[in-house]
């Protein structure tokens, strides 16, 4: 009789642990999920003039984002470069080597800056000059006549970075960049982002928008399409106002895509984000990155 109350009493306690083990393991987050609860998501009546309301586009889901062709990193080919062009002053240049470190942290990929072009390298067949009065460089020449054919053998992306003003064509006024998914190059402008004239005062909010555009353009070309999830760096923008009002921080499903293109340590990439939004003083960005962080405790 002792001997068989013992085995039962054994078997039962071995079941307990058994079953405590399972849920607990059922009851586990994702880090996705953990960090859900922090997206911010979309009205569902987008304001007239932005870029919801004047395109309807389809939600990609990450069943479809797995499907869609897209270029990755691997090996002898997994760097991303910056290619300045223009003449740019002393602020400028380090924005464009500040957002060559956020671009390695985002993507936990190598960053590389190669040496500035100059602005003769544009043709005057491609120039002109907009109703504000600022020359303008057409986009879709720069990748096609410039970066396509100047790509390093080991970029997996190739992002061109020039002060000088942008058109897309004819009929638009202007953009702020412009990407060729399936060649992996792309352009922005840092013009805009801070109406023409980069001083000190201004310095923190032209350069969040240059990460914003450039991290933006970059993970289109690694499959991520517009997000209709949530207020989101991947949000589809027509106007700086626009631009400020979405975060630099990618969303939960953002994220998930952007991992299954770039397997990282999603900790880790936090952890830095913060650290580097913490030395800039790019308050807002810090305080989400501190958020996120909070939901995983």
């Amino acid at each position: 009789m002792n001997r068989g109350k013992y085995k039962f009493t054994s078997l039962f306690f071995y079941a307990t642990i058994l079953i405590l083990l399972f849920s607990c393991q059922k009851q586990k987050k994702t880090y996705y999920e953990s960090i859900a609860p922090n997206d911010i998501k979309l009205s569902s009546s987008p304001k007239p003039g932005s870029w919801r309301y004047n395109h309807d586009e389809k939600f990609q889901t990450f069943e479809d984002f797995q499907k869609f062709k897209k270029i990755k990193p691997e090996l002898g080919k997994n760097i991303i470069y910056l290619q300045p062009i223009g003449k740019f002053d002393e602020l400028q240049k380090r924005e464009i080597t500040l957002t060559k470190e956020y671009l390695k942290i985002y993507f936990q990929l190598e960053t590389k800056i190669l040496p500035a072009l100059p602005n003769t390298i544009f043709p005057e067949k491609i120039k002109r000059i907009s109703k504000e009065g600022q020359e303008q460089i057409l986009a879709s020449y720069v990748l096609d006549s410039i970066l396509i054919k100047r790509k390093p053998k080991d970029a997996v992306v190739l992002m061109g970075i020039t002060e000088k003003d942008l058109f897309p064509r004819p009929e638009w006024n202007y953009i702020f960049g412009l990407a060729s998914y399936e060649e992996g190059v792309g352009v922005t402008s840092m013009y805009r982002f801070a109406n023409g004239y980069l001083t000190d005062s201004n310095f923190n909010e032209s350069f969040l928008r240059l990460i914003k555009i450039s991290s933006h353009e970059i993970e289109h070309m690694f499959g991520i399409s517009h997000c209709l999830n949530a207020n989101c760096v991947m949000n589809g923008t027509n106007s700086l106002t626009e631009t400020d009002y979405h975060l630099a921080r990618a969303c939960s499903l953002c994220q998930m895509k952007l991992n299954a293109s770039i397997p990282h340590d999603n900790k880790k990439r936090l952890l830095e984000l913060k650290s580097f939004f913490g030395k800039q003083h790019l308050n807002s960005e810090l305080n989400w990155a501190d958020r996120d962080l909070n939901e995983l405790q």
